[in-house]
């Protein structure tokens, strides 16, 4: 076999973005933390416990032109409810709670030649298009930023995006499915600006990064408003967007709002809600690798008092790789909304999902490339296994006794069950006797059981003051019982020597039993306030804090000790909001976060000496709904810098001390713009400086200093373009191309993953009012790069794939 490398040449990878992107956009417009103790540390790409090491444990509105066509976006077909008294209402509908039938929203005049049962290019029309029938599953998005439309993650008051001093973007279920994103990580990485996957098995596939920052230790993930607690540096739900109604994003400190864990960001997937009108929906496809998926969803009325909401999605693949490459998931959701009166809600729901990912780990490298060869070699053994199951329950009252005052509660629970037996280690072997060779080391398995049982009151008293002055204030607590069992084969022994060329799976090497080695049971509870001032329609000061108090009690089930951890953290931000005119803010906020050092409910001894690491971020942007909502921006400056990381003793380099540092500082730019009729663009930049300002840490006995160096698992280059083309009646097309900049495996700079360009592409066509039949290419240019890995191996992104769906809407 040829011996062939793929060669990955960085300023090539950007020349032909830059040139894709100057083409699609100018031609149309012109215009580690310490491994769990001895015994169970592991240099594995993605296990549990290094997935959780990822992070380092050191250191006016515009009038329409006469050139640009009214457009008329009718959001509700049907008549309309009462609507709620406030925003904040609408938004508590739309975002975490039993969903109020989305209001109408007329934006501009009509579309030519638009199937009145689908969005198209040029905007939503009456019901669905190009990706999903509105008011069925939009919550009142449409395609763009949606800085006008009240969302619950930038702020529990029930904000606008515009409203909210913070970097805020809602993309909704519509553009998500219009472009093929089945997981939640797709659908971030490649819609919200700046985000980019530090996805592995051993982090649930879920992991992200922004502003500098890497784990689910610094970007925090919520279903439906509510936090996932982290275990062993790992989250598997959720992930499937067939039940998405929208996902929202917040980039920048969120400790206020959600506790310890959030300093770079939060993910909120904000599921499809029971409806007062009844919506039903089906897709299947089918694609390259023997794939296949479907999802059917159904809502509305039982009474006058009772709707519901069903969803239920599955995939399977045979998959891309040589062999152990099948994969499969199977998601099921259901909700209920009853009002006893025109005040009080009652909403209860149940989520499942189980996933059985591709047992992929990585490939090797040979003399630091990939060769071309091995790009779809597995190198696992042939009875590998990951499987995740989580079941999540939630039970909701939402109660307005009079016009200034909003209660709400939410009670819930969440059970997950993981397991992994891989061989996750792969290291070639260039001298020696077994030089030409793959040494297989790490043969782990692991089980996680998991429960979260949680419960979240707040209230919020709206008052007027002063002239046109107005104030509102919200107030609550939160608290979490989480029991956390860890289970393994640690020290994960094993070892084995395989032909890179002619791999023989061979089966997993058990030299140490499985059994249950720790448990955790941590308790969490904590206070929050959050108040808005508008002391005019031009200007508002938001402000919040929160007291968090968390124990964690640890038991070693062998050794028969343990420990106990009390966390105890303050935080607080301010920010302001100025409209000089409609529809245009300036913003400026202070915020403070705090994240763990290592996962809370995975708390280990050694790092159970610490405190929480702090940080602070100082953020001034501005943005813009202009064309009567048919376009809209925002630009944000940030400067982020977390403190209280591990750093060696200079003295004694044995000796890890609290006073690391790692800061970064950037600009974000996002844009939305439907240019006419026919033709839209969205797309963003996110440009940054990331370093470790201090960090001394200790590499094969000797004290080394990487101040000054770019964290690993973070590029400081994101853009992603995407152009939809509503090019003849009844047909669509889109082109999305996104740009990655480099990335450093290592904290020392050695290792790094090349620049990329991913190309995806789509080709929709409107079977009949209410069918459509879509082809979808995904890398359409086969680009052959690395989404994640270690100094030995990387993880490659699937090669150019294809689908060919059908979707209905009744």
């Amino acid at each position: 076999m040829s011996s062939r490398a793929y060669r990955y040449l960085p300023e090539q990878n950007l020349l032909r973005s830059l040139l894709i992107t100057s083409v699609l956009v100018s031609a149309p417009f012109g215009a580690e933390v310490a491994a769990e103790d001895a015994g169970e540390s592991t240099e594995s790409v993605g296990s549990a416990e290094a997935a959780e090491a990822a992070e380092p444990a050191q250191p006016a509105k515009v009038e329409s032109s006469g050139d640009v066509p009214p457009i008329e976006v009718i959001v509700d077909p049907e008549p309309t409810p009462k609507p709620s008294s406030d925003s904040a209402r609408t938004a508590e509908s739309s975002a975490g709670a039993p969903s109020a039938r989305p209001q109408r929203t007329t934006a501009v005049a009509n579309l030519p030649g638009a199937n009145p049962g689908w969005a198209t290019a040029g905007g939503e029309v009456s019901g669905d298009g190009a990706g999903g029938l509105i008011g069925a599953d939009t919550g009142g998005t449409l395609p763009g930023l949606n800085l006008t439309t009240p969302d619950a993650t930038g702020s529990r008051l029930g904000l606008t995006p515009l409203e909210t001093p913070a970097s805020v973007e809602v993309i909704p279920g519509t553009t998500i499915r219009q472009r093929g994103q089945t997981s939640v990580t797709d659908a971030v990485t490649q819609d919200a600006t700046g985000f980019t996957s530090v996805a592995a098995p051993g982090n649930g596939d879920t992991a992200l990064a922004t502003r500098g920052f890497a784990g689910h230790g610094s970007v925090m993930q919520l279903y439906d408003g509510t936090r996932l607690y982290v275990g062993a540096g790992t989250v598997t739900f959720p992930f499937d967007t067939w039940g998405a109604e929208r996902i929202e994003v917040l980039r920048g400190p969120a400790s206020v709002l959600y506790g310890e864990g959030a300093i770079g960001g939060v993910i909120n997937y904000v599921p499809k809600k029971p409806t007062s009108y009844f919506a039903h929906e089906g897709e299947v496809a089918v694609g390259t690798d023997e794939s296949g998926r479907f999802g059917i969803g159904s809502g509305g009325p039982i009474s006058d008092k009772v709707s519901y909401r069903i969803d239920a999605s599955g995939l399977t693949s045979q998959g891309w790789l040589d062999q152990e490459s099948d994969f499969d998931s199977s998601f099921l959701s259901g909700a209920l909304t009853f009002n006893p009166t025109s005040d009080l809600t009652f909403y209860i729901s149940h989520d499942y999902s189980d996933r059985s990912p591709l047992r992929y780990w990585g490939t090797p490298l040979i003399n630091g490339e990939i060769l071309g060869p091995l790009r779809d070699t597995n190198f696992n053994v042939r009875d590998s296994e990951i499987n995740y199951i989580d079941n999540w329950t939630q039970f909701r009252t939402d109660w307005t006794p009079t016009d200034w005052i909003e209660l709400r509660n939410i009670a819930y629970r969440l059970t997950t069950n993981r397991h992994w037996r891989n061989v996750e280690t792969y290291v070639f072997q260039d001298s020696g006797p077994e030089a030409g060779l793959v040494e297989r080391t790490s043969y782990i398995e692991i089980f996680h059981d998991q429960e979260q049982l949680g419960n979240r009151f707040d209230a919020t008293i709206r008052t007027g003051l002063w002239g046109d002055a107005e104030n509102a204030l919200l107030v609550g607590f939160d608290v979490n019982q989480i029991d956390f069992l860890h289970t393994n084969n640690a020290p994960f022994g094993g070892e084995s020597f395989v032909d890179p060329f002619d791999v023989a799976p061979g089966f997993f090497l058990r030299d140490d039993p499985t059994k249950p080695k720790w448990k955790t049971d941590t308790s969490q509870h904590s206070f929050f306030a959050e108040n808005r001032l508008e002391f005019s329609e031009k200007l508002s000061v938001i402000g919040g804090l929160r007291y968090e108090d968390i124990n964690v009690e640890r038991r070693e089930l062998v050794a028969g000790d343990g420990f106990t951890k009390d966390f105890h953290n303050f935080t607080w931000r301010v920010g302001a909001v100025y409209m000089p005119i409609p529809d245009f803010a300036l913003y400026g906020q202070y915020a403070t976060a705090v994240d763990p050092i290592g996962g809370i409910i995975s708390l280990n001894l050694r790092n159970s000496q610490f405190d929480l690491a702090t940080g602070r971020q100082i953020e001034i942007g501005a943005k813009q709904s202009f064309w009567d909502g048919r376009g809209e921006w925002t630009l944000a400056l940030y400067d982020l810098e977390k403190s209280d990381l591990l750093s060696a003793d200079p003295d004694n380099p044995q000796v890890f001390r609290q006073v690391g540092a790692q800061s970064s500082r950037g600009v974000e730019f996002a844009l939305g713009v439907q240019l006419n009729e026919k033709l839209r663009y969205d797309g963003n930049v996110a440009l940054l400086e990331a370093r470790y300002d201090e960090f001394l840490t200790v590499s094969d006995g000797v004290l080394v200093n990487f101040a000054g160096n770019q964290p690993r698992n973070v590029p400081e280059q994101v853009i992603n373009n995407w152009v939809t083309w509503n090019f003849l009646p009844k047909w669509e097309t889109y082109v999305g191309v996104q740009w990655i900049g480099e990335i450093f495996n290592d904290d020392a700079n050695k290792v790094k993953r090349p620049a990329s360009t991913v190309v995806n592409f789509g080709l929709l066509y409107d079977v009949t009012e209410r069918g459509q039949i879509a082809f979808r290419l995904f890398n359409a240019f086969d680009e052959k790069y690395a989404t994640g890995g270690s100094t030995n191996e990387w993880q490659l992104a699937p090669p150019r794939t294809a689908e060919l769906a059908y979707r209905i809407k009744y």
